[in-house]
């Protein structure tokens, strides 16, 4: 089955997870000034091969709706998604906010809001600047060095490609015959290989691994989509990083098991694949209808918003099945 054994010496060198030393920064295979990670393993023959192998007519759309009151990740006072209506038909006629006068105002219908978020909020992609250990993140950026008063003057949201590449579902829920993990359920390396084994599948250097615990099904039930999630520990991250991952995502709020089973970290995933791996994540991604059809392999086509030194860039991920 898929795993390290399947690694060739080519890709291991290139594999920032087997030089990685635990609780230590990981210098990047790809140069001193590699900001992406494993995302450098993304190849224009595979996007071009993979773009011509997939149904441009059944897309799966990965993303969530961003609305008022959504499930959101607020543990450490971080705001809540805000939308305000700035224009109004009816209000630009009494405002006049640009001088036209009553009567075009009243021709002319005029909508626009403006949003407020955290970055994090909704379906995202965490960028390597997010975790680290003490102030050096990925590389051994440090933030005393590449942190302003605004942002992160390196690995954010702006240095990251668009992302095409094979997606490869792992539904660790169906595997264990539910519906949705239990809640802190610690997904380790034996319960990704006993899914990929259930599915005949196996994972490859350069793949986007999306990994199912059945918490999208819950979704937008903030109570029970947020509480003691189910997600991947250390072992199970160690697995998918070796087998050289690109991108780890799911369908929860963390990625990763909460609360941490580590009583030394409380978020041991992050920091692994990070800061040790260069593995960038993805969460709060809507798997359910890629999994009710069964659809374990696939084009995978993102690209986040290009916000300058952001730790997050919202994402609207699509799934293309393959055809041939």
């Amino acid at each position: 089955m898929c795993g390290p054994s399947l690694v060739d010496e080519v890709h291991r060198e290139r594999i920032a997870a087997y030089a990685a030393s635990f609780h230590q920064v990981t210098q990047s295979p790809f140069g001193p000034d590699d900001e992406i990670g494993m995302l450098n393993l993304l190849s224009a023959d595979t996007a071009r091969d993979l773009l011509r192998a997939a149904d441009g007519g059944r897309v799966f759309d990965l993303g969530v709706d961003l609305f008022v009151g959504m499930p959101t990740w607020t543990a450490g006072g971080e705001p809540p998604f805000h939308i305000t209506m700035v224009h109004t038909p009816r209000g630009t006629v009494v405002d006049d906010p640009v001088g036209v006068g009553r009567a075009q105002n009243e021709l002319v219908g005029w909508s626009a809001d403006a949003v407020s978020m955290f970055t994090h909020c909704g379906t995202h992609l965490d960028t390597l600047n997010h975790y680290g250990y003490g102030t050096k993140i990925w590389n051994g950026f440090d933030a005393d060095e590449h942190l302003g008063s605004l942002h992160w003057t390196v690995a954010g949201a702006d240095r990251q490609p668009p992302i095409i590449a094979r997606g490869v579902l792992i539904d660790v829920a169906r595997a264990h015959g539910l519906d949705v993990l239990p809640e802190s359920y610690g997904i380790g390396a034996e319960d990704l290989r006993a899914a990929l084994d259930a599915q005949g599948m196996a994972l490859w250097p350069g793949d986007v691994v999306m990994l199912r615990t059945g918490r999208g099904s819950l979704w937008p039930d903030a109570e029970a989509y947020l509480a003691r999630e189910p997600g991947l520990d250390r072992e199970g991250a160690e697995f998918l990083a070796r087998s050289g991952a690109v991108v780890v995502g799911a369908d929860n709020i963390a990625l990763e098991q909460l609360p941490s089973a580590d009583p030394d970290n409380w978020m041991p995933v992050h920091t692994y694949l990070f800061a040790e791996a260069g593995v960038p994540i993805v969460e709060v991604v809507n798997l359910e209808e890629l999994a009710a059809e069964e659809c374990y392999e696939f084009a995978f086509v993102a690209a986040c918003l290009k916000i300058r030194g952001a730790t997050a860039g919202p994402m609207r991920p699509l799934a293309l099945p393959l055809v041939s």
